[in-house]
């Protein structure tokens, strides 16, 4: 997920404003993701668990992120999609489910752990937070091809 954050924004950032604010909440994502997990650069003992105030800030930073995507940034890439053309507008049309099905994974993260007291009482949180990895690697992808959709045709 990381090298494919760097290469996204390698390659978008810099161009709009919008994109490489979504690009930053991207990263934050990541970023609170990989803490989370116990994953480079972060290290985390087998015996210790993530702190249930660190799990609320990952939601919150989470939902952000997905919020901004859903009430802001695909909106208007959509409709400068629609402005190059139909191709380019179907294109984005038929990406938006693609992204938007790993919001139902997200929302049920959200609330199964954003407001949990401790991690003793949930044996599943390795296990969801590791598929909403899987969810959200999916869902970068998407926005990806939907960025390079909106750049490729805008040229």
């Amino acid at each position: 997920m990381l090298a494919q954050f760097e290469q996204s924004q390698q390659q978008w950032g810099g161009v709009n404003k919008t994109i490489d604010s979504w690009l930053q909440e991207r990263q934050a994502v990541l970023v609170s993701y990989c803490e989370l997990a116990g994953l480079p650069p972060f290290k985390q003992s087998e015996k210790s668990l993530p702190c249930t105030l660190n799990i609320k800030r990952f939601c919150q930073v989470l939902m952000d992120y997905i919020s901004a995507g859903h009430f802001e940034i695909f909106d208007d890439i959509v409709a400068k999609c629609k402005i190059n053309g139909q191709e380019s507008a179907d294109k984005a049309q038929k990406l938006y489910p693609k992204i938007n099905s790993s919001t139902d994974f997200a929302l049920q993260f959200n609330d199964n752990f954003a407001e949990l007291e401790s991690l003793e009482t949930s044996n599943s949180f390795d296990q969801s937070l590791s598929l909403l990895g899987k969810h959200l690697e999916e869902r970068f992808y998407f926005e990806d091809q939907l960025i390079a959709n909106l750049y490729d045709n805008h040229r």
